[in-house]
């Protein structure tokens, strides 16, 4: 999954000169956060809900209109962003390091999209399967060749469809798998699995 496939598009932006208090308003109407900044197709800064609450605190009171400061005064510059070919991952770890709400999506160093967290989020759903009809099975695996496939290849010959998989190393050279099935009778399928010498982590086994 790229993040063309899961941006926001067209973008809601503002202009540089766009007073504090207009573009506050603007993020309320449309219920959204981040409100990147263009001048011309250029763009300049981005500034969210939570920049323009901090300095509106921080201006005078007693000056003629602290809301009336344009966008330009406080936005971040430098922004980073995403390219629509990237992968959602790659986008959701430069989030994360960066500590960051969203990456605006250039392209041909035009706004062409935005991904926010939330976008991210919609996006781990769907690719864990987890928005279809489906049961889930945990099972760790030796960190070695075909060890996957051998899972894979269990579940085809129980004639089992897989929604999604999902993999991650562990320690002591093992992978864990997170698989979502095209069935609700995971115990079942489970129970299988553990005679045929699988680590099952879930569902658990039942006492009985």
């Amino acid at each position: 999954m790229l993040v063309k496939d899961v941006m926001k598009s067209p973008v809601l932006t503002v202009g540089p000169e766009t007073t504090l208090e207009d573009a506050y308003r603007f993020l309320l109407e449309k219920g959204i956060r981040h409100l990147p900044v263009v001048e011309g197709e250029r763009l300049v800064g981005i500034i969210t809900d939570r920049d323009i609450r901090l300095a509106t605190s921080h201006l005078n009171p007693q000056g003629p209109c602290p809301t009336c400061a344009p966008v330009a005064e406080v936005m971040t510059r430098g922004v980073v962003t995403a390219h629509p070919l990237d992968p959602v991952e790659e986008a959701a770890r430069l989030m994360r390091e960066r500590k960051i709400g969203c990456l605006p999506v250039l392209e041909d160093g035009r706004l062409v999209g935005i991904v926010t967290g939330i976008d991210l989020l919609d996006a781990l759903l769907r690719l864990t399967g987890v928005t279809e009809p489906s049961g889930r099975l945990e099972v760790r695996l030796p960190d070695r060749p075909g060890e996957l496939a051998r899972l894979t290849g269990f579940l085809a010959g129980r004639g089992v469809n897989i929604h999604s998989l999902l993999s991650y190393p562990e320690e002591e050279e093992a992978v864990r798998a997170v698989v979502r099935v095209k069935t609700m009778e995971t115990h079942l399928l489970a129970e299988a699995l553990r005679r045929e010498g699988f680590q099952v982590l879930w569902p658990p086994k039942k006492p009985w």
